[in-house]
C-alpha cells in the first residue's frame, strides 16, 4: 500500500508542470543570472589597499621593506590602525631571525582574492628589500654571487602568518549564488506540496485512506518520500549548473572542495526541514491559494533573513544573529563549509542536526493537526 501511495504522489507531482519549472529552472535560472550579475562584486575593483605598517624592528631591511611599499601606489599607508584593511607587524629582530614572520592582521571582511592579490604584490617588495640588502652586502666581494637571488622562488607561505578578525573566509559570486539558491529551491515544493493536499482534501481522499485504516504517518512517509528525492535532484541539477554552466559567463566555477557524503547530508537535513514546513503550511492551510502565499511569503523571509538575498557577511552584526534562528541560514552555512572549507560529514552535521530536528518538530505538528482535521472531516 505504502509504495502504491508513493507511486500515486510521485504521478501527481510529474502531472503538475508548472510546479516542476518552479522546482528545477527558476533555481537553476537564478544561479545562472545572480552569479554573473555579482562577478564584479566579489572581486576587487582595483589594486588599492588600506594599509598600517608597525616597524618594531628598525632594522635597515624593515626599513627598506617600509620604503619600497610607501613608493608603491597600489598601498595607501594609514596613520591609525582603525582606517586600515590591512596591519601589518615587523616583529623585532625580523632581519637577524629568519624563522620570524611578518604578522598580517586582516581588519574587515574582506573577499578572498584580494587578500592573494596583496600577498603577491607586498611579497615583491620583501623580496627585493632582501636581495637589495644582500647584493649590497655582497657586491665588494662576489658581484656574480648576488645575481643569483633573481632566479629564487620563495613561497608567500614562508613569509606570512594570517589571522582574521572573527571573520570567516569569503565566498565567490559562484559559491555564494549556487547554496542559496539551492537552500532557496528546495523549499519551493510548498507549492505542489499544498496543491495537492487540498486536491485531496476536497475530494474527501484523505479522510477514505483514514477510514482504510492507513495511519497518519504512513500517509505523511508517502507524500514526503517523493519529495525528498525531488530536492536531492534539485540540489545536482544546480550544483551542475555551478560547475558547467557558470564558467561560460566568464565566472569562477563551483568546485565540491569538501566531502561528497557531507553534501548529501547537508541535502538530506534541508529536504527533511522543507519537506516538515511545507506540510505543515499544507495542512494548516484552507485552500491552496492561502497554502501557496503563506508558503511563499515564508520561503521569502527565511530566505531575507537567512543569507539567500543578501550574504550574511554584508549584513550588520545585528541581523547576523536574527540570520542564525532561520532554517535557511543553516542550510547555507554548512554548503559554505563545505565549498570552501573542504568540510567533511562530521564538521557539518551540526547544521544537519538542527535542519533534521526543525523538520521533525514540524512534521509531528503537522500530524497532529491532520489528524484532528479528519476526526472532525476536514
Amino acid at each position: 500500500m505504502l509504495q502504491a501511495m508513493i507511486k500515486k504522489e510521485l504521478l501527481l507531482v510529474l502531472r503538475d508542470k508548472h510546479a516542476l519549472m518552479a522546482l528545477f529552472v527558476m533555481p537553476a535560472i537564478f544561479i545562472l543570472i545572480m552569479s554573473v550579475a555579482m562577478r564584479d562584486q566579489f572581486s576587487p575593483k582595483n589594486l588599492e589597499f588600506k594599509t598600517f605598517i608597525e616597524n618594531q624592528d628598525k632594522s635597515p631591511l624593515s626599513k627598506q621593506i617600509v620604503s619600497l611599499t610607501k613608493k608603491d601606489t597600489s598601498f595607501e599607508l594609514m596613520k591609525n590602525k582603525k582606517d586600515a584593511e590591512f596591519i601589518l607587524t615587523i616583529p623585532k629582530e625580523y632581519a637577524k631571525d629568519s624563522k620570524k614572520l611578518i604578522d598580517i592582521h586582516i581588519n574587515n571582511s574582506i573577499k578572498n582574492t584580494k587578500i592573494e592579490i596583496f600577498k603577491s604584490l607586498f611579497s615583491e617588495h620583501i623580496l627585493k628589500a632582501r636581495f637589495d640588502l644582500i647584493s649590497e652586502n655582497f657586491k665588494p666581494y662576489a658581484p656574480k654571487i648576488s645575481k643569483t637571488f633573481a632566479n629564487l622562488e620563495v613561497s608567500t607561505d614562508k613569509l606570512y602568518k594570517i589571522h582574521y578578525n572573527n571573520e570567516k573566509k569569503l565566498p565567490n559570486a559562484t559559491q555564494q549564488s549556487v547554496p542559496a539558491w539551492i537552500v532557496f529551491g528546495m523549499f519551493f515544493i510548498i507549492i505542489p506540496m499544498s496543491t495537492i493536499y487540498i486536491q485531496e482534501k476536497n475530494q474527501n481522499t484523505l479522510t477514505r485512506l483514514s477510514s482504510m485504516n492507513i495511519s497518519i504517518f504512513a500517509m505523511t512517509l508517502a507524500k514526503s518520500i517523493p519529495y525528498f528525492l525531488i530536492n536531492q535532484i534539485q540540489v545536482w541539477i544546480m550544483i551542475s549548473v555551478g560547475i558547467f554552466l557558470v564558467p561560460l559567463f566568464n565566472t569562477p566555477a563551483l568546485a565540491i572542495n569538501g566531502s561528497v557524503l557531507a553534501v548529501f547530508e547537508i541535502a538530506t537535513g534541508l529536504s527533511i526541514a522543507a519537506i516538515g514546513i511545507s506540510t505543515l503550511i499544507a495542512v494548516s492551510a484552507d485552500s491552496s491559494e492561502q497554502a501557496t502565499t503563506i508558503g511563499g511569503i515564508s520561503n521569502i523571509l527565511l530566505g531575507a533573513i537567512g543569507g539567500v538575498m543578501v550574504p550574511k557577511f554584508i549584513m550588520p552584526e545585528s541581523m547576523q544573529k536574527i540570520a542564525e534562528y532561520s532554517p535557511m541560514s543553516w542550510g547555507l552555512d554548512g554548503f559554505l563549509d563545505i565549498f570552501l572549507s573542504g568540510a567533511d560529514a562530521g564538521y557539518v552535521f551540526n547544521d544537519f542536526f538542527k535542519l533534521f530536528l526543525f523538520g521533525l518538530v514540524s512534521l509531528v505538528i503537522s500530524m497532529i493537526i491532520l489528524h484532528l482535521k479528519i476526526k472532525k472531516g476536514l
